[in-house]
């Protein structure tokens, strides 16, 4: 396993990190042998939300990592408040309400510091300051080591990138959805990590069938990604995922690619693509899709 350093941060990341989200909150057994066995892998980096359910998520990993809390990087996010009685959140990224949650968060994940705090989310109209005075203050009293955004309005991100002390940033990345790819400059230039989430395009790079348009791809665009990345790993003799990985990781903004997996299947088979890579670790594979419609962010700008 490779690591990464996140941003101008001292966190050194696997380069595959495992999302909570898609764990099954029903089977602790499951999700327990799926976090051990990624950490034996040497995924040392696990992500998860106050938002997925309801905190659920953030209880999962704090039994499932107990005893061995200190030897994984954990991150969590803020921002989208749960309203009792109603179904649906509401976002609120105010300095009272993520005193509150992140004392909540760090209760369920059974620990007294989180790794990577990152706002879930974000918009022009929050109060820019009050949020960094607030995430500084948790670094100040040891209730979070480093913080983060996760978002994908580049007229939000990039005032982050500018103006605070951020170290990543968790955007959606895949060969189908290439629009951060305009900002990676600034990424690097900032000292700023990026977390890739979304790398297999919802399944439609691997093995599920597109029946409707996806972003601003058509059905016969997505077949004709497909096709590409089928063939280019058969002509590099990996797997399709370890092309979709790859495509990632190649780009020097990419501090880690983020899975979720919701079955023991699925992590052998990321483990087994992730593998692969060390043979084709020369191979620079972005040419093989210069022929895709490049997309670009036309909101939030």
């Amino acid at each position: 396993m490779k690591y990464n350093r996140l941003g101008n941060s001292d966190l050194l990341i696997a380069e595959i990190g495992l999302g909570g989200m898609s764990l099954p909150n029903d089977s602790i057994d499951t999700s327990e042998r799926i976090i051990r066995k990624a950490f034996d892998y040497g995924i040392n980096y696990f992500d998860t939300a106050d938002l997925y359910g309801r905190g659920a998520n953030e209880i999962l990993f704090g039994k499932v990592l107990e005893g061995w809390r200190d030897k994984v990087i954990l991150a969590t996010k803020v921002g989208n408040q749960w309203q009792d009685g109603i179904e649906g959140w509401t976002w609120n990224p105010r300095k009272s309400y993520i005193l509150q949650a992140v004392e909540q968060s760090l209760k369920r994940l059974n620990t007294d510091y989180i790794d990577l705090y990152q706002l879930h989310g974000g918009t022009l109209t929050d109060n820019f300051d009050e949020i960094v005075e607030t995430f500084e203050l948790l670094v100040q009293h040891g209730k979070i080591r480093y913080y983060g955004i996760s978002s994908i309005r580049p007229n939000v991100f990039r005032k982050y990138l500018q103006q605070s002390a951020i170290v990543s940033n968790m955007m959606q990345y895949s060969i189908l959805d290439t629009r951060p790819e305009e900002f990676f400059g600034e990424f690097v230039d900032n000292e700023v990590g990026v977390i890739a989430r979304g790398s297999m395009a919802q399944g439609l790079l691997l093995d599920k069938v597109s029946t409707k348009n996806y972003l601003d791809h058509t059905v016969a665009d997505i077949q004709q990604a497909k096709s590409l990345v089928d063939d280019v790993g058969k002509k590099l003799g990996v797997s399709a995922q370890a092309i979709v990985l790859k495509y990632c990781l190649d780009k020097p903004a990419i501090s880690s690619v983020l899975s979720g997996i919701r079955t023991m299947e699925q992590l052998e088979q990321l483990l087994q693509s992730h593998t692969e890579l060390a043979g084709i670790a020369d191979e620079r594979i972005e040419g093989h899709f210069s022929m895709l419609p490049k997309l670009q962010y036309q909101e939030h700008r």
